[in-house]
C-alpha cells in the first residue's frame, strides 16, 4: 500500500512525497531539503515529481529535486483525469479538478487524497478561473470518494477557516471537536470530517438551508446553495 508525508514549507504550504517500498513521486515539493533527506533516510528513489497545480509556490521545488534525482516531472499534458501512475505495485489515480484553476488535479491513493488548493481541511479554495460551475463538479467528484479518505491539502489554513465555518454555523460542535485535535505537524481530515465541518460540502444541510434562508439568499436548488455559499464574506 502506497503511504504519503507531509511537509511543511513556507508560511503555510503543504507539500508531500507518495512512496512505496524502493520509490516515491514528490507532490508540490517545495520542501525539498526535507524530501531528499526523506528519501535518504528510507532508501527510496524519486521518480516522479508532479504537482496540483502551477501556481509558483507550488512549483518551486521542481527544479531543486529533478537536480539531486533522475526523477521524471509529469506534466500537465501526461495528468489526464482518470489517468493513473503506477508506483511500486501501487496506481495513483490523477483526478482532475477545475476550478481554483484550470489545470488543478488531485491525485488519490485509494486512502489518501492530494488536493491541493481545490479543497482544503474545513473549507475550499479560491475561485481564480473564474469558472465556479466547473469548480462545484470537481468538489461533487470529490464527495463521491469514501468517507474514510485521508484529505492533504495544499496548506494549512484550518484556524482561519474554522472561524468561518463556527462563524456560519456557531451551532456545530463537530467543528471545536476537530480543532481540539488538529496538529499544525500532521495536517489532516477525512472526507467524513470534511462533511461535518466544510460549510462548502454542507450545501444541503438544514442549517446551511436555513442560514441562506435566514440570508435571503437563492436556496432552491444544490447549485443555487453551492453558488449561495460562495457569495457569502
Amino acid at each position: 500500500m502506497l503511504k504519503v508525508k507531509q511537509f511543511r514549507y513556507g508560511a503555510d504550504n503543504l507539500g508531500y512525497l507518495i512512496y512505496g517500498t524502493e520509490s516515491g513521486m514528490a507532490v508540490d515539493g517545495g520542501a525539498v531539503d526535507g524530501i531528499l533527506a526523506f528519501l535518504v533516510g528510507h532508501r527510496l528513489t524519486l521518480k516522479y515529481v508532479a504537482n496540483t497545480h502551477d501556481h509558483q509556490d507550488h512549483t518551486i521545488g521542481n527544479e531543486a529535486l529533478l537536480a539531486a534525482t533522475h526523477a521524471h516531472l509529469l506534466s500537465g499534458a501526461v495528468l489526464t483525469d482518470g489517468g493513473q501512475i503506477a508506483l511500486d505495485g501501487g496506481k495513483i489515480r490523477i483526478i482532475h479538478t477545475p476550478g481554483h484553476t484550470e489545470e488543478s488535479r488531485s491525485f488519490y491513493t485509494g486512502t489518501s487524497l492530494l488536493a491541493g488548493d481545490t479543497l482544503f481541511n474545513g473549507t475550499i479554495g479560491n475561485c481564480f478561473s473564474g469558472d465556479l460551475e466547473g469548480f462545484y463538479r470537481s468538489l461533487r467528484k470529490l464527495m463521491e470518494l469514501p468517507d474514510e479518505t485521508v484529505v492533504y491539502a495544499g496548506h494549512d489554513y484550518v484556524k482561519s477557516s474554522l472561524a468561518f465555518a463556527r462563524r456560519l454555523e456557531p451551532g456545530n460542535r463537530a467543528i471545536g471537536a476537530f480543532l481540539r485535535r488538529y496538529d499544525p505537524k500532521h495536517v489532516f481530515s477525512t472526507l467524513a470530517e470534511e462533511r461535518k465541518i466544510n460549510p462548502y460540502l454542507r450545501f444541503n444541510e438544514p442549517a446551511i438551508v436555513n442560514l441562506l434562508a435566514k440570508l435571503r439568499l437563492p436556496r432552491e436548488t444544490e447549485w443555487d446553495r453551492w453558488q449561495s455559499l460562495m457569495s457569502i464574506e
